[in-house]
């Protein structure tokens, strides 16, 4: 792949433009990894706002909170590095937002069924027990699947 990527640098290296050959030659510019590596990462936040489509009780706890978490701690990571990665700052911003906006929507689905002194974690966590007749209308369904095998 490096084979590859030598030669299309090499063939665009003397067409690109003056006015462009500052991006270019950026240390995190058009022809490092520094570059393509947080725009394809634009993906996830494309993923996540589709995620807003999605009903609050299908959402993933934990994939929010991995979100959450890498955005905000490469956003900052993005910032210390030399050279600033502005690029990197800003899909992780956008990914850790997106990671804590569905924190956000499950705990308000899953606050009015969680005891009210429920720590937030809780809350995210909680799964409410099935009421008697949904227990007793999964109890017949798991009979008569084990009855018709």
């Amino acid at each position: 792949m490096s084979f590859i990527s030598r030669r299309v640098v090499g063939f665009l290296d003397p067409r690109i433009p003056a006015k462009l050959r500052p991006i270019w030659e950026h240390p995190a510019g058009l022809k490092t990894v520094h570059f393509w590596a947080p725009t394809f990462k634009w993906g996830l936040v494309i993923a996540g706002i589709a995620d807003m489509a999605r009903p609050a009780d299908k959402l993933s706890d934990f994939q929010s909170v991995s979100l959450a978490a890498t955005g905000t701690i490469w956003a900052r990571y993005s910032l210390v590095i030399i050279p600033k990665n502005y690029n990197l700052f800003l899909v992780n911003l956008f990914v850790g937002t997106v990671g804590y906006t569905q924190l956000y929507r499950i705990y308000n689905h899953k606050k009015p069924l969680a005891p009210k002194d429920a720590y937030f974690w809780d809350v995210i966590r909680y799964v409410p027990l099935p009421n008697e007749a949904e227990e007793k209308a999964l109890e017949t369904a798991v009979e008569a699947k084990t009855e018709g095998s």
